[in-house]
């Protein structure tokens, strides 16, 4: 089952995997994702970290509670999914650039 597997290598390859996910991570805070909802009524920016940076809620929605609620955790569910999206799409990146199995 390990044939052609080099355990010698293991070590190293973790800390490069180590490396490269510090290295996601702050690359990460550069992306920004934006969710809108009720047709651009609301509009929630987050950055790959998940960290909210912005939010625009057209003034027509201050009176209507509950619309602001549906659309503020549409908006948030939205912008959650791109962020998990991203992170799962990168961490296929960095796992296809390895080869446990040597070269």
């Amino acid at each position: 089952m390990f044939e052609g597997f080099d355990f010698s290598n293991m070590g190293k390859m973790m800390e490069q995997m180590q490396e490269k996910a510090k290295e996601i991570q702050e690359q990460a805070k550069n992306v920004q994702f934006t969710a809108k909802a009720g047709g651009g009524l609301i509009e929630l920016t987050a950055n790959g970290a998940g960290e909210v940076i912005d939010l625009t809620i057209d003034d027509s929605l201050l009176e209507d509670k509950e619309s602001l609620q549906i659309l503020l955790i549409s908006a948030m569910n939205d912008v959650n999914k791109m962020i998990e999206d991203n992170k799962k799409s990168q961490a296929m990146g960095m796992m296809g650039g390895m080869n446990p199995f040597g070269s």
